[in-house]
């Protein structure tokens, strides 16, 4: 067997949608309910009169009684959850006109005030089916009319003025369609148009939300205590390193602002004319710079906090600091390199020489040593002038790390270094991140290098962990290089980023300047973590591979 393929009716263009038409029939059946059982609660006020007057009395009663029967069915099983349809809804019309006209026809004629109730259902009738339908609703209710008021002439003598009745019932019937049709269909037509409107206000309004959660601005809203009403993605991950779903989930909200966030907000309140220092959050976070604007000018009592990552800021200042530094090295590198050459050169003639003591050695070695060092200084320098721009790349951070420690440790099994071990510890379900391999890997090599030597100087071993993470959002990964060496003073952990700063003699203080610069390059965070554990931790924080700048 083959299915045969069913067209579906579609909905008229000016018809009420189903669910109003379907309230506004339900409405409509209890006023039926209503007339009925008062039609029937009138057969025992007055009987032996109705006997004398109404024409065929035990019709009347049946009729009566079934149109009650009728009208408490359809609310029974309305009431039981039964949703009318169009071709029910029309039914119901047509059953009312006729009803009423067999009653109009057994009891007193066109002149009963039943005609009355007529008027009710065709337009009843216009409003639930404002179409063609309604025209013929009023077409059948004049032609029942005309025809009971002409049986009545001609079968029981009636006077002929029950004719210019049911002319004037039909006039109404047909102005009370025309009238309410042209009323119904501007109604629906204002609807459709509030309806459409509302909708567009709502995909606006859902566009806007997603524009202000992807964001690299934090927007905040604060009331004039502090207290967070409403904050965007980048605004909690900038201040909290957690950032909320688009679902309208604040996890922000009952938290207490940063200390310097909110010492900026206390100062901005007592001077708005005052701007805020940049900070951090926290020791992880990138520097933000934060702005404060009266969000209601007549209450004054919310206040719009932009929270700008300065990311961009500093590479837009290392793109023209590099450029100087370009300029410069390329003097340095003339002027200096030239002349530490030959002082090398001439450092190694000397040694060649059979005629030196030990002592002559020694300050020849003392020579080499640092034109050497002063060499690197200039090798360092010239790298972070030719930096060239990142390239990223989506990588997933489990299998760079174990290639990376793999390729690693093979360039550090030599004769000078042996034993080199390296402890790679990583979570399930590390999210993704962007960045350019090559200088994240150059980073990575420095703080590595730099692990191994302070832990063989400490421990005698030359160990190291690289342990891979996510943020508290679950939405950045992050990768720590941790050393067991004796670890950096209190009073120099604030300097150990600051260019040819160094506590080793033999250091040229560039390393960490230049894994920092590489690392806001491609938007992520070098910072130095103090977790009160033996040894450094250097911690790389990516930034959310779908909210790059």
């Amino acid at each position: 067997m083959t299915d045969t393929p069913t067209t579906e009716l579609k909905p008229q263009a000016d018809a009420p949608p189903v669910s109003q038409r379907g309230r506004l029939f339900r409405i409509y059946n209890h006023y039926r309910v209503v007339v009925s059982v008062i039609l029937v609660a009138l057969l025992f006020v007055d009987p032996i009169n109705f006997d004398t007057r109404f024409r065929a009395m035990d019709y009347y009663q049946a009729g009566v009684i079934s149109y009650l029967a009728i009208n408490g069915f359809v609310a029974l099983i309305m009431l039981a959850g039964f949703q009318p349809r169009s071709r029910h809804i029309t039914l119901s019309i047509l059953m009312d006109i006729l009803i009423l006209h067999g009653l109009l026809l057994v009891s007193t004629g066109i002149t009963n005030g039943l005609a009355n109730l007529v008027i009710v259902s065709v337009a009843a009738g216009n409003i639930l089916t404002p179409t063609r339908m309604g025209t013929f609703y009023a077409a059948l209710g004049a032609i029942c009319s005309l025809g009971i008021s002409t049986w009545s002439v001609m079968a029981y003598g009636d006077s002929a003025d029950g004719i210019v009745r049911a002319g004037s019932l039909g006039i109404l019937y047909f102005a009370a369609a025309f009238t309410l049709q042209y009323i119904s269909r501007r109604m629906l037509r204002s609807e459709a148009l509030a309806t459409s409107r509302a909708r567009s206000i709502a995909e606006l309004e859902q566009i806007n939300r997603q524009i202000i959660q992807r964001m690299r601005t934090g927007i905040l809203v604060l009331d004039r205590f502090g207290h967070i009403r409403l904050a965007n993605a980048a605004a909690e991950e900038l201040l909290f390193g957690v950032a909320s779903d688009e679902s309208g989930r604040q996890p922000s909200r009952g938290r207490n602002l940063p200390q310097p966030l909110r010492l900026g907000l206390e100062a901005w309140l007592k001077d708005p004319a005052r701007r805020t220092d940049p900070f951090q959050a926290t020791p992880t976070s990138p520097m933000v710079q934060v702005n404060f604007t009266q969000l209601d000018q007549e209450r004054g009592d919310q206040i719009l906090v932009f929270i700008d990552d300065m990311s961009k800021v500093t590479q837009q200042a290392q793109q023209m600091k590099l450029a100087s530094l370009g300029r410069l090295t390329a003097g340095i590198a003339h002027e200096i390199r030239n002349p530490l050459g030959a002082i090398s050169h001439a450092s190694q003639l000397m040694g060649e020489s059979p005629n030196l003591d030990d002592g002559d050695r020694k300050m020849l070695d003392i020579i080499e040593r640092h034109s050497r060092r002063v060499n690197g200084i200039i090798e360092n320098v010239l790298d972070l002038s030719r930096r060239r721009e990142a390239s990223t790349d989506l990588i997933d951070i489990g299998q760079w790390l174990s290639a990376f420690r793999d390729d690693y440790l093979q360039t550090q099994d030599t004769e000078q270094h042996k034993g080199a071990h390296i402890e790679l510890r990583m979570e399930t379900n590390l999210p993704q991140a962007r960045f350019d391999v090559s200088q994240i890997e150059q980073v990575m090599v420095n703080l590595c290098d730099n692990g191994l030597r302070y832990s063989e100087q400490n421990t005698g071993e030359r160990k190291i962990e690289i342990n891979a993470g996510a943020t508290a959002d679950g939405e950045r990964a992050y990768v720590d290089v941790r050393d067991f060496g004796p670890g950096i003073a209190p009073e120099h952990r604030v300097s150990v980023f600051e260019p040819f700063f160094t506590t080793d003699k033999s250091g040229t203080g560039l390393g960490l300047y230049l894994a920092r610069e590489l690392c806001e390059a491609n938007q992520a965070h070098l910072s130095l973590v103090d977790d009160k554990r033996l040894g450094c931790c250097f911690r790389i924080t990516f930034a959310h591979h779908g909210r790059m700048i």
